[in-house]
């Protein structure tokens, strides 16, 4: 059996479908946990979350958090506050992978997925959440501010706040070579988006898993037709 964590596949389905069965070639009994962020910006948000749900229901062990961009699509398709979805560039990709005209005609059973997904995923070792913390708060209630868990950028990790628990997070893409680097010093902290939905920038454009057993880091260049994205 092994662990593996992903994460921010932002509609790149055919990047992540290699992943797992090509590279990570998982079996029933390894376990894959990801880390948010299944759609929008890349091209094929619906497919992705097709097959995370098709994988579970062959009764793989993949376990998934959410992320602040799956928060974004739960919350405008229900109408709970309005978000301009990154504007047209952003939102139309998403729109069409489900083949609706909008956020609310999107099928009630993906919306009731992502509802289902927890903030965070903890395990004897490591402690898996979208975003990050605010190690400020005290242990209980960092472990509650939502908002933060999903969409906090710098932190300073305490690990003591994790009851010694390494931290891994997504959300902020890094250099695949930075990543590498920081793998290396297994630090307490990790973050493993490395841009996937970014083709056109050479230093992402990749997806990152994590052997949480080993730290052996698996990169998979962004294999997916061509799409139209900004440069980040």
């Amino acid at each position: 059996m092994s662990r593996y964590a992903t994460t921010d596949l932002h509609g790149c389905l055919h990047t992540f479908r290699h992943l797992v069965e090509e590279e990570l070639r998982l079996t029933r009994h390894d376990e894959l946990y990801l880390l948010g962020d299944y759609v929008n910006k890349g091209p094929d948000s619906r497919g992705v979350l097709d097959y995370l749900m098709q994988l579970q229901a062959r009764g793989y062990q993949v376990q998934c958090l959410r992320g602040n961009h799956d928060q974004a699509l739960l919350d405008g398709a229900r109408h709970r506050w309005r978000w301009d979805w990154l504007g047209p560039r952003g939102r139309l990709p998403t729109l069409r992978s489900f083949g609706v005209p909008r956020l609310g005609d999107i099928p009630p059973h993906y919306l009731d997925w992502l509802e289902a997904l927890p903030y965070e995923i903890e395990l004897p070792d490591v402690v898996l959440v979208h975003a990050g913390y605010n190690f400020a708060l005290p242990a209980a209630a960092m472990r509650q501010e939502h908002a933060t868990m999903l969409n906090i950028k710098k932190f300073v990790f305490d690990p003591s706040r994790l009851g010694g628990k390494r931290l891994l997070h997504g959300h902020v893409p890094i250099a695949t070579a930075q990543l590498r680097a920081k793998v290396a010093m297994q630090p307490g902290a990790l973050g493993l988006d490395t841009g996937c939905v970014y083709r056109h920038n050479p230093e992402l454009a990749h997806l990152a898993a994590l052997n949480l057993d080993t730290w052996e880091l698996t990169l998979v260049p962004n294999r997916e037709p061509a799409y139209s994205i900004g440069k980040r």
